[in-house]
């Protein structure tokens, strides 16, 4: 399983993780940290948003190293 780093605040960690590819993209599991808490959400991403986010830098495959760390 892939994990995808987001870019957003400070103080925050947010990321991705595929859970399987369908016709049109990807189920994910979208997991936000803040403050203590975590939220997960389960949800459909297109295979044109997921790429339009990779080639923007908005998201990142994040590296062994920071898997072990997350």
């Amino acid at each position: 399983m892939k994990r995808y780093c987001i870019k957003c605040q400070a103080g925050r960690a947010e990321y991705i993780e595929i859970l399987r590819e369908t016709q049109e993209g990807y189920v994910i599991r979208l997991v936000r940290q803040s403050g203590g808490s975590e939220r997960i959400i389960q949800e459909e991403m297109t295979r044109e948003l997921f790429d339009m986010c990779l080639k923007t830098g908005h998201i990142y495959e994040m590296t062994e190293a920071v898997n072990s760390v997350a």
